[in-house]
């Protein structure tokens, strides 16, 4: 995702808000994203399709409290004030982090036949991890 897109124009062309990235290699791997406007948890089944599955409010409302402390360090790490080892995911550094993955981690388990879809990644200008997500949208296309 090199090339940068502007917001504005993805969201007239059908791409979606991704709300948190939450493993990555290459490619998004695992995160939350709208689907057809509706939240949901995604992960990479092969290549540019993801299964996919709905996320409640409240689900949804912890992933993005989660998500905003993730990014909050990002963004002192990357300023220069925050060293690795304080990174939250290490595990005893902030409480609530703490808290927050022990609830989320046993509802993130997709259903026994989840949908699949292609996805179509578009980046865009700004700060890699935003407390509201990250630099890019997605738009779902049908997997066949």
């Amino acid at each position: 995702m090199a090339e940068t897109w502007d917001e504005q124009e993805l969201i007239r062309a059908g791409f979606e808000r991704v709300f948190a990235e939450l493993d990555r290699f290459d490619t998004p791997v695992f995160g939350l994203a709208e689907v057809d406007g509706d939240a949901h948890y995604f992960r990479l089944v092969d290549e540019d399709f993801y299964a996919v599955w709905p996320v409640g409010d409240a689900q949804l409302a912890l992933e993005r409290e989660r998500w905003a402390v993730f990014a909050a360090w990002h963004a002192r790490y990357e300023a220069g004030t925050a060293e690795p080892d304080t990174h939250p995911g290490a595990g005893g550094v902030d409480a609530r982090y703490d808290e927050l993955t022990a609830l989320l981690l046993p509802r993130r388990t997709a259903p026994p036949e989840p949908r699949v879809l292609r996805a179509e990644w578009r980046g865009m200008d700004g700060p890699r991890y935003r407390p509201d997500g990250v630099d890019f949208r997605v738009k779902w296309h049908p997997a066949d």
